[in-house]
């Protein structure tokens, strides 16, 4: 958001809509509205959201990121990069399939 605003670019921060109604009834809200989830931007933004996601819960279930075994930046750097190059390799027979 301070780079949003650093560059006086008209960006804001997509947080998700959050319109599940809980057990008791009460529909939860959120302060985002239709004024930012018009533009296809957000759709975008969300899709890119998941895939974030995605890696790094793949990375603490299957992975070794759930308890680090390293101390200071670039042993976790390291740790993370070593999860990511794991997870590439997991997705590139699902991407083969896709371009056939």
């Amino acid at each position: 958001m301070r780079r949003c605003r650093r560059q006086r670019s008209p960006c804001s921060p997509h947080i998700a809509v959050n319109d599940y109604v809980t057990q008791t009834g009460r529909a939860r809200k959120t302060s985002i509205d239709g004024r930012t989830t018009r533009h296809k931007g957000y759709n975008i933004s969300q899709s890119k959201r998941k895939m974030i996601e995605c890696l790094f819960g793949w990375g603490k279930q299957h992975g070794t990121m759930r308890k680090t075994k390293h101390w200071g930046l670039v042993g976790v750097a390291a740790d993370v990069l070593l999860n990511l190059i794991g997870y590439n390799l997991i997705r590139i027979p699902k991407l083969l399939a896709q371009m056939e």
